[in-house]
Order: structure tokens, then sequence, then C-alpha cells
């Protein structure tokens, strides 16, 4: 009897060593569930770098400020170089100013501010264009100027293969029928002061297209172009043209045969930068703006 419950106790405390020895190691999972590392998602969560949008809102604070401010000033294809320069001198002196130009023959330019473009100053190479939006209410009170004056010029490719001297001599070669020259459209300034000389010199333009003496240029810069090209043998641009060109002059056109070549400009009245685009004319008529533009031939009258 004592012998069956010795062996029975003996089995027992077995079996609870068994359970016990066995136990100890699942019970201790706590590496298992230690996920300390996992829940610890801070590097994860800590995303501020990403929503700080800072430069964003600095930015929007420049813009409010008045900087990134686009100017779209249409100026006269006569001016490219000018204005090209001027631009970048402005811009360089005026952070956050950025200058758009738009560079065509006058006419152009007033026919697409017409339709609606955007434009904030037009400098054109006549009264005539800019006197048309004066009369439909369009510049902006008070902010139209005379700015400069240009010369009217004849214009003759490298080596001047014709000899021509002058408008007198060209008046007689056209009517000869003895050379072939570019002139602008009549609805530009360059041909409509070409047009006056015609006049002066009692010249008929229809007959001398008929006879096949004349070529025509959208605007001075082809007119330009043609001369240098040596496609012609001479061509009536304006002497800033000639000499950004490169290209001889060998006369000029007097005040009687075709009266000044004025350059006007103006702020428009639906600028949306009006007060930028006013201190941008008012930088035009500086001594800066005004040592460009005699560099070329261009006479400043607002200086």
């Amino acid at each position: 009897m004592k012998k069956k419950m010795f062996a029975a106790m003996t089995m027992a405390a077995v079996l609870l060593a068994a359970c016990g020895g066995s136990a100890a190691p699942a019970t201790t999972a706590a590496p298992a569930t230690t996920a300390a590392p996992d829940t610890t998602a801070a590097p994860e969560t800590t995303a501020a770098p990403v929503t700080t949008a800072a430069p964003e809102t600095k930015a929007e604070e420049k813009q409010a400020e008045g900087e990134g401010t686009e100017l779209y000033v249409f100026a006269a294809a006569s001016m490219t170089e000018t204005m090209d320069q001027i631009k970048e001198k402005y811009e360089a002196e005026n952070p956050g100013i950025v200058i758009v130009p738009t560079y065509d023959s006058s006419g152009t330019l007033l026919k697409q501010i017409q339709e609606g473009a955007d434009c904030d100053l037009f400098v054109s190479a006549a009264p005539k264009q800019m006197n048309a939006l004066e009369e439909a209410g369009s510049l902006a009170e008070g902010s139209r100027i005379d700015l400069l004056e240009n010369k009217v010029t004849l214009a003759v490719p490298e080596g001047n293969p014709k000899g021509i001297e002058s408008f007198d001599q060209l008046s007689e070669l056209l009517k000869s029928g003895d050379v072939f020259l570019c002139m602008g459209n009549s609805d530009v300034p360059v041909g409509q002061y070409t047009q006056k000389i015609f006049a002066f010199y009692e010249l008929n333009e229809e007959e001398l297209a008929k006879a096949g003496v004349l070529t025509y240029g959208s605007n001075v810069k082809e007119v330009t172009t043609q001369v240098k090209e040596g496609s012609v043998d001479c061509g009536i641009i304006y002497a800033t043209d000639a000499f950004s060109a490169g290209l001889e002059t060998v006369d000029s056109a007097t005040k009687e045969m075709c009266g000044q070549v004025i350059y006007p400009a103006s702020v428009l009245k639906d600028s949306k930068n009006a007060e930028a685009a006013q201190a941008f004319l008012e930088y035009l008529t500086g001594s800066e703006a005004s040592e460009v533009f005699e560099s070329v031939g261009f006479t400043p009258l607002s200086k």
C-alpha cells in the first residue's frame, strides 16, 4: 500500500515537474510581446518637414508685397535691341519684377491690345496707334508721354552695289525702274513714313508696285533683313535699325519729307500692375535708359 502511494506521489511529482518545466519557457514570451520598437513609430509620425510649407507661404508673402510681378510691355519692333538691354538692367535693379516684352509693328500691337491682349505698357513707333487707344479711352489718365524720336533713313546693302546716294536719286531711279526698294506695309509706321516721302516726291506707290520696283515687309525688322541679305537694292528703315544691323545709311529724311518720328508711350487703363508699369515708364525716361537709347541713335524726349 505504502509502495503504491509512494509511486503515485512520485508520479505526481514527475508530472508536476514536467508541467512546471515546460510552462516556464512558454510564459517567458516577453520578447514577443515587447513590440515597443513597432509602437515607437515616432520617427514615422514626425513628418513635420513635409507639412512645413513655410517656403510656399513665404513666396506668397513676397508676392503680396509686390515681388514676382510680371509687366507686359508691348514695344515697336525697332526697339527690340534697346528694350532688351534696358529690361536686363531694370530686372537686376528691381528683384521680383519681370519684364515680358512683345515686339512687332505698332499696328499689329495695337490690334492685339484692342482684341484684349494683356498689356501694361505700350510704346508705339508713331502717334497714330497711340491716338487710337486714347480716343477709345484705353490709356491710363495722365500717363502718356512722348518718349523718343527716331530718324527715317535710306539704307543700302554692303558695298552699295547700285551706288545709291540720296532720296533725291532714289526718286529718279524708282521712276525709271532701275532700283528695287523694300518698304514697310501701309499699316506699320515705317511704311506710313515712306508713303509720306513718296508724296513729297510725287511718286505713285500703286504704279511703282505694278512696275515691280517695290517689295514689302510686315515690320521694320523684315525690311532691315531684306536689305542686309542683299535681296533688294535699298530699304527705308529707322536709323536705329540700321545701326543695330550694321547697315550703311546714305541719307536721312527731313521733317518736311515725312514729319517727326515720335515714339509715344503710355500705361494702359486696364493694366493689372499700373503702379509697377508707371515706375518702369519713369525709368525709361531716366539717365540709364537714355544712355542705351542714345547709343543706337534714338533721341530721348523726356530725359
